[in-house]
């Protein structure tokens, strides 16, 4: 067996051996963060074990992944403050849980399941794969280590945390074991349709507003290869619409053939910005946001920032050139 297949089966043990089972994701999660918590926290609960699921606050699922089973979701407020066992999923780092960094710290055993490469593997069984295209295909080797079914919910869930992270199968990390695995779900009761419409397909009417206000304010350079724009609480408020409903907008920002890294910064508030970073391959924009603060991977990341969107971008602009 090599390292991964033994800190697997470590981990299929410590859920075998709990009755309760506190899990976690990062703040702010996306479809895998989320999904592949909540496929692993349903097949958990059907073995027969008490469960519950969270992440820091903000509390509040992204609208775009309001069609995944939430039961099992419980307010930060309310998770265990020294669980027995805690599964943390898709979070490079313990300060990426949020105020459930404290209740990490407490467990009485951690484990950790990921793919992010900037992860040095915190936790007592930290199942930690780079390779992986989704923290979800580690949760479709775990359960099938565990030997637990995949139901139609399960399915529904980790699809979503391939489909995802894989850009919809586009980006680079799409393996054809990704799609095996892809297979499998859909075997199991996936439903692609269904996941794409609410994924990607759906909007609310406010969207196209806020999206119009900041594709105005579009810039690119094309010394750098590198396209951006910011988003305002102005812009959302005007559109009526919340930040996780513009959660989309890199995709579109990104579509510009001239340009290498697609930069969208969010200002939150007036000194705190959320950056959002995609590259079509040449920049390593996982590597930009680590030396901010933030992480992800090489071609989709993020960080936060404390300062102006103009300074959050122009700190892009400066590692884009430092490392042409």
């Amino acid at each position: 067996m090599n390292a991964l297949s033994d800190t697997l089966a470590e981990a299929a043990r410590a859920l075998a051996g709990a009755s309760h089972v506190s899990m976690a994701c990062h703040i702010g999660p996306d479809g895998d963060a989320l999904g592949s918590m909540l496929g692993l926290a349903i097949a958990t609960r059907n073995q027969g074990k008490t469960v519950e699921a969270s992440f820091g606050s903000p509390f509040k699922v992204p609208g775009n992944l309001q069609f995944l089973p939430d039961d099992l979701l419980v307010d930060p407020g309310a998770f265990p403050k020294d669980p027995e066992l805690m599964v943390v999923l898709d979070a490079g780092s313990p300060d990426r849980l949020g105020e459930l960094a404290a209740s990490a710290e407490a467990a009485e055993t951690l484990v950790v399941i990921d793919h992010h490469v900037t992860n040095d593997g915190f936790g007592d069984i930290a199942v930690i794969d780079p390779t992986a295209a989704a923290t979800g295909e580690l949760v479709m080797d775990l359960l099938e280590l565990a030997g637990w079914d995949l139901t139609p919910e399960i399915a529904m869930c980790l699809h979503t945390a391939l489909v995802t992270d894989t850009g919809r199968f586009q980006y680079a990390n799409t393996k054809e074991s990704t799609f095996a695995r892809a297979a499998r779900l859909l075997t199991a009761g996936a439903r692609p349709d269904v996941i794409s419409r609410h994924v990607y397909e759906e909007a609310p009417f406010g969207y196209l507003q806020a999206a119009g206000a900041a594709l105005g304010r579009a810039q690119l350079d094309e010394s750098l290869g590198m396209v951006y724009t910011t988003l305002t609480h102005e812009d959302l408020d005007k559109a009526g619409i919340s930040w996780s409903d513009a959660d989309n907008l890199i995709d579109t920002i990104r579509l510009a053939e001239e340009a290498d890294v697609a930069v969208l910064a969010k200002a939150h508030e007036a000194d705190r910005v959320k950056v959002s970073l995609r590259s079509r391959g040449a920049t390593d924009v996982g590597a930009i946001a680590a030396e901010l603060g933030g992480g992800g991977h090489r071609l989709a990341s993020g960080f936060t920032f404390a300062g102006s969107a103009d300074d959050a971008i122009d700190e892009v602009r400066q590692r884009i050139e430092a490392n042409r």
